[in-house]
């Protein structure tokens, strides 16, 4: 029951992006930047972005010393200098299209508490260095400064020492997705919400991608040239045979606390758990490890051993003897694989995809979508 007018002029596009998420909006900003003239449509299934683009911890990092050691036994070096510098890129790149100012990006510090299960890694920390020394001008990317541990008054009981990464930052996860849309929107690009695509055809000569309309109680057929896939971890929904395996993150938030000893953020066990401080509060999430099948999963739903486990690290390591109040908590859903490289490729003719960001999609994903892009662009 679509019109004459709808059909001529309201389903034809030069590129669709399946997914309004960082990577999805990064991609239109950089198809209109480099194909200003070309009509370019986001389609998002819920009326927000569901993933972990706007739920994730704001951390503009680039990997912490243990998560490091871990990746060099499971990748060569170069793989690893590949990784790091890729998540370097991508912040650049964010910073550099939305400013500073537009994201809350700030630099109060990135540190790594060591436990006495990662001691180890301290006689590691010059080799890491200088295996990063490239990617940092020689500078190094990390350094002890156990001297802070009794100022910002985590439990040293639990805590051995502590590393700063030199080279991470922080960001205000809502206004760098505000800024994301703002940008995308003031360059051209259609955002179109409550959208789920059902399905994908590539017809070679162009792509038809359908959505169902319940109201019409039939499907609405968008047409385009090249079609970009930016689901993350929701990928095999519409693309099954693709190895995208998903994992949640349990998230809680306190309310303010009165006289928080430290600014920041904060890495614990190879950065499976992370916390900062956000607007006088404490933001703590993590603990996937501690259940990996049930957060192998794309449900919005509470795990309630690791909350528990959240708030037993609250009280006992981070904020010992304070009493403090937990003001929300949410989850989010991140996409992972065999190995932590992206999953960046030519899925058809006419159909390129970016995702699987291996919970890094802060730091990579305006990266990935520059290079869908040109990918799009050039095929």
């Amino acid at each position: 029951m679509l019109s004459y007018w709808e059909k001529q002029s309201l389903l034809h596009y030069d590129y669709i992006i399946v997914g309004s998420g960082i990577v999805g909006l990064s991609a239109a900003i950089s198809l209109k930047e480099r194909a200003p003239q070309s009509r370019v449509m986001v389609l998002e299934r819920e009326v927000l972005p569901t993933g972990a683009s706007t739920k994730n911890a704001g951390f503009a990092c680039i990997g912490s010393l243990t998560e490091i050691l871990a990746d060099l036994q499971t990748m060569p070096v170069e793989g690893v200098l590949n990784l790091v510098n890729l998540r370097l890129s991508g912040l650049r790149l964010l910073r550099k299209r939305l400013g500073d100012d537009r994201i809350g990006y700030r630099e109060n510090g990135s540190f790594e508490l060591i436990g006495s299960r990662e001691e180890w890694a301290l006689e590691q920390l010059p080799e890491v260095n200088k295996i990063l020394g490239t990617l940092f001008d020689e500078q190094p990317a990390f350094t002890r400064t156990d001297e802070q541990l009794p100022v910002f008054g985590f439990e040293q009981k639990y805590i051995k020492a502590l590393i700063r990464n030199n080279f991470e930052g922080e960001l205000h996860t809502g206004k760098m997705m505000r800024a994301l849309i703002d940008t995308a929107m003031a360059s051209g690009v259609e955002i179109k919400t409550g959208c789920p695509v059902s399905s994908i055809d590539d017809f070679h000569t162009g792509v038809n991608v359908t959505v169902p309309n319940h109201i019409l109680k039939e499907d609405i057929v968008f047409t385009a040239r090249k079609v970009l896939i930016c689901t993350n971890a929701f990928t095999r929904q519409l693309l099954p045979g693709e190895e995208v395996v998903p994992g949640r993150g349990q998230v809680l938030i306190t309310a303010p606390v009165k006289d928080l000893p430290f600014k920041g953020i904060f890495h614990l066990e190879e950065g499976y758990y992370y916390f900062r401080e956000l607007d006088g509060r404490v933001l703590l999430g993590g603990g996937r490890q501690l259940d990996f099948a049930k957060e192998t999963t794309t449900e919005f739903h509470f795990n309630d051993r690791i909350q528990q486990e959240l708030e037993v690290l609250l009280h006992t390591i981070i904020l010992p003897g304070r009493e403090v109040t937990i003001a929300d908590r949410w989850t989010g859903i991140m996409a992972f694989g065999k190995t932590k490289q992206p999953l960046v490729k030519v899925h058809t003719k006419n159909v390129v995809m970016g995702v699987r960001m291996g919970g890094m999609g802060v730091a990579i994903g305006s990266m990935i979508g520059d290079q869908i892009a040109v990918m799009a662009l050039n095929s």
